[in-house]
């Protein structure tokens, strides 16, 4: 399963009257986190927009578990679930300083052709190979012989 984390700064424009993180900002934290991730295996929004697709949200649950505050770090783990015939992605928001979960989160993107904005039923053939790509190079860095 294709895992990345993105680390965040809250800032003080992202805060309600009481102070800490407002709902609504989580949708942001985990948009870019999910931006991050498709960056990170060399297939952006802007590549499948190009491909001929694009994945609208679906569906989203969250479950708020802690609040965070103004100067937090925040560390966004998002785990790639599926890709086929939407994106499934599994996401935890911790406090980065004390690696307490904060936030849950779930998403499903679904994969619409761009020109007729119909389903479509087969991840794009480049986002398959982008993930194997990306998570070979994660196997050979992480499996690499200590050489010292």
């Amino acid at each position: 399963m294709l895992k990345t984390t993105t680390y965040l700064e809250v800032q003080f424009y992202d805060l309600d009257p009481m102070n800490i993180v407002w709902h609504g900002n989580y949708i942001k934290y985990l948009e870019q986190a999910r931006c991050e991730m498709f960056n990170k295996i060399g297939y952006s929004y802007m590549d499948m927009y190009n491909d001929g697709v694009m994945y609208p949200i679906a569906k989203m649950d969250f479950k708020y578990i802690r609040p965070a505050r103004f100067g937090d770090k925040l560390k966004v783990v998002c785990e790639l679930e599926c890709v086929e015939p939407a994106i499934n992605i599994i996401y935890t928001i911790y406090n980065a300083k004390t690696d307490e979960k904060i936030f849950k989160a779930k998403s499903m993107q679904m994969c619409i052709y761009r020109d007729t904005m119909e389903s479509c039923y087969e991840e794009p053939v480049r986002l398959k190979e982008k993930i194997s790509q990306y998570e070979k190079s994660i196997e050979n860095i992480t499996c690499m012989p200590n050489t010292l």
